[in-house]
């Protein structure tokens, strides 16, 4: 069955996953970088941005994956990473860039997604 166009996405409205940001990929520096030394990759947007856009500037050798780095992802958070993967196509296996956090990109219609797990303590 077939989405029409005044309902949400099956993403956030049968899965419960809640959206988190959009990175957007650019070769322009832009003010407030953030370097990650790992990934070879500057940030910046994201903390000021009302909207969460997460603009990401890569260098050469970046070990980011190619898509990533030329098509812009969604990014949502969930609740059980594991769960979340199951049956997806899977362009970054689980991996922790920083404490408290576990993140996996799949990739839905040649479009990179990114499923974030947050660590909160109650």
């Amino acid at each position: 069955m077939k989405r029409q166009d005044d309902q949400p996405p099956q993403a956030t409205s049968g899965w419960g996953w809640r959206y988190h940001h959009t990175g957007i990929p650019t070769r322009q520096k832009r003010n407030g970088e953030r370097y990650l030394p790992e990934f070879k990759m500057y940030v910046s947007g994201f903390p000021e941005s009302p909207y969460g856009i997460e603009w990401m500037r890569f260098e050469p050798g970046s070990p980011i994956s190619e898509l990533v780095q030329t098509v812009p992802h969604l990014a949502f958070e969930v609740d059980d990473l594991d769960g979340a993967l199951e049956g997806k196509q899977i362009l970054t296996a689980p991996c922790s860039p920083s404490s408290g956090v576990t993140v996996a990109m799949i990739i839905d219609n040649g479009c990179p997604i990114e499923l974030l797990e947050f660590k909160r303590s109650d």
